[in-house]
């Protein structure tokens, strides 16, 4: 009996063993289906972004910045363009020098369409010259800074000294570097979450510039007057030689420069020979060099140009101040398209557009204060202050 009771005891240690077993392998395999059944889920947030800069450096960013910087000739215009002004906690000393009040002429401070529709930012901290300085920039703890006119070598050096991201651009122009300045544009709206603004930006630009192209394409040659650009400034004022023989806002009305039979583009000086054996019907004024082409229009040389006979002699606002400000450029397009063919531009009141364009791009209609500053649209000879 013992016996029996002893095997029928071990029985059902067995049977219990073999069970439990069974349920260890079952949950067992039941976790293992479970992990490899887990969706692949995206990785979590980091709050970083990032991005390829216009030097080819890869940066780490933060994502939606709230404090930023621009160093460098048109970074700033870029970040006013987009809107993200409020954002800015320090600016280079381009962007805080009192401009010139003492008459007409070469743009020196915050004269520039986008600091007079935007005040404030001149009273935001000094971080340095136009290249910046480390220690001021990173006092500012900026989520990132934009660096434009520099070099790869140049950026990763002012990041590692600042501690802070810094992502280089480059400004372009409105002509053959259109599409650098549209890429820029666009890395900086990537940045700030201000995609939908860039393109709003680069369509309106777009536009303007097909229109102004659109009204005089067909006009014939020889109903295109001939045109001189005088007094162009570049690092500084010039005299009524100064010249270039790819002016964009002529351009883009496809006026007849005279100065496109020289080789080269972008600002350069001309022999008085030259100017004379040109002959043009028109001329427009760099009024950034007012004061010098002043002087130089009284030589009786120049005196004998039809142009100022007939005082077909006009200024144009200066747009090459601390790199281009594109909506100049297309303000003074306008104003030089109804000059020389007030037929194709019927509709259009050239001071009107101007604010049209400022009011776009900077946020404000700021042309009468351009006019105060440098003197308009108007004939070069009513530029009296």
């Amino acid at each position: 009996m013992k016996k029996i009771i002893a095997s029928t005891l071990i029985l059902a240690v067995i049977l219990a063993a073999i069970v439990v077993s069974a349920g260890c392998t079952a949950q067992s395999s039941e976790q293992s289906s479970a992990h490899m059944n887990t969706p692949n889920l995206p990785p979590a947030d980091t709050g970083t972004i990032t991005i390829s800069d216009m030097a080819n450096r890869t940066v780490d960013i933060k994502k939606d910045p709230r404090r930023i910087i621009g160093v460098g000739a048109g970074a700033l215009r870029m970040i006013a363009y987009l809107q993200a002004a409020d954002r800015v906690v320090g600016v280079d000393d381009r962007e805080q020098k009192k401009y010139n009040t003492s008459g007409f002429g070469m743009p020196s401070g915050i004269d520039k369409p986008y600091n007079l529709a935007n005040p404030d930012l001149s009273t935001k901290p000094y971080i340095g010259s136009k290249t910046g300085d480390p220690e001021l920039i990173a006092a500012q703890a900026p989520d990132v800074v934009f660096f434009t006119f520099t070099t790869g070598k140049d950026a990763q050096t002012l990041q590692e000294k600042s501690d802070c991201p810094v992502v280089a651009l480059t400004t372009g122009d409105l002509g053959k570097n259109k599409d650098v300045f549209y890429q820029s544009l666009r890395l900086m709206a990537k940045i700030l979450g201000k995609e939908e603004r860039a393109e709003s930006i680069t369509s309106y630009i777009d536009r303007t510039i097909k229109d102004l192209n659109n009204r005089t394409k067909d006009i014939p040659a020889d109903k295109r007057p001939r045109v001189y650009v005088g007094g162009i400034a570049f690092n500084g004022a010039h005299g009524f030689l100064s010249t270039d023989p790819v002016y964009s806002p002529l351009q883009m009305v496809n006026g007849n420069n005279v100065a496109a039979s020289v080789r080269g583009g972008g600002q350069m000086m001309i022999d008085k020979e030259k100017l004379l054996e040109w002959n043009p019907d028109v001329i427009f004024v760099d009024e950034a060099s007012y004061s010098l082409v002043k002087e130089d229009l009284k030589d009786p040389v120049y005196q004998s140009l039809p142009a100022v006979k007939n005082g077909r002699v006009y200024g144009v606002m200066p747009y090459n101040w601390y790199a281009n400000n594109y909506d100049t450029v297309l303000a003074d397009a306008y104003f030089i398209g109804k000059t020389l063919y007030p037929e194709q531009f019927t509709d259009v009141d050239p001071e009107q557009k101007a604010d049209e364009i400022y009011t776009m791009l900077d946020g404000k209609a700021v042309y009468s204060d351009m006019k105060m500053l440098f003197g308009g649209f108007v004939p070069f000879s009513m530029l009296e202050k």
